[in-house]
């Protein structure tokens, strides 16, 4: 039995959709090769995705002595976190709504058997 090695970031402040694009570039592939993907993407999600994977295999150092050389993304998704909703006044005294969207982000690690 493979152990799950979790990290999880909660409140991102970028919509789920726009986090799932960095996501889906990096399921399912080696760590090290991760951290070198997300180091070169442009999207503002991909620094703290980086930094999650980075805490994820600090975890797996320290409290299962697994080598990061032998990590690789198992499972990671971008679900919706709780809407901040904010208000902004339009032409003739109208209220547009503006939907600040956040997300959590979520990576599990297994060790490559």
């Amino acid at each position: 039995m493979a152990t799950d090695i979790r990290a999880k970031l909660s409140n991102l402040d970028t919509s789920a959709q726009k986090a799932r694009l960095v996501v889906d570039l990096v399921r399912g592939k080696p760590v090290l090769e991760v951290l070198n993907i997300l180091k070169f993407t442009p999207n503002k999600a991909a620094e703290p995705v980086r930094k999650l994977v980075q805490s994820a295999v600090a975890n797996s150092e320290e409290n299962f002595g697994v080598a990061r050389e032998d990590l690789y993304i198992y499972k990671i998704f971008a679900d919706e976190a709780p809407t901040r909703k904010w208000r902004a006044f339009g032409a003739r005294g109208r209220f547009k709504p503006i939907l600040r969207r956040r997300s959590h982000v979520t990576v599990i690690l297994r060790e490559v058997e």
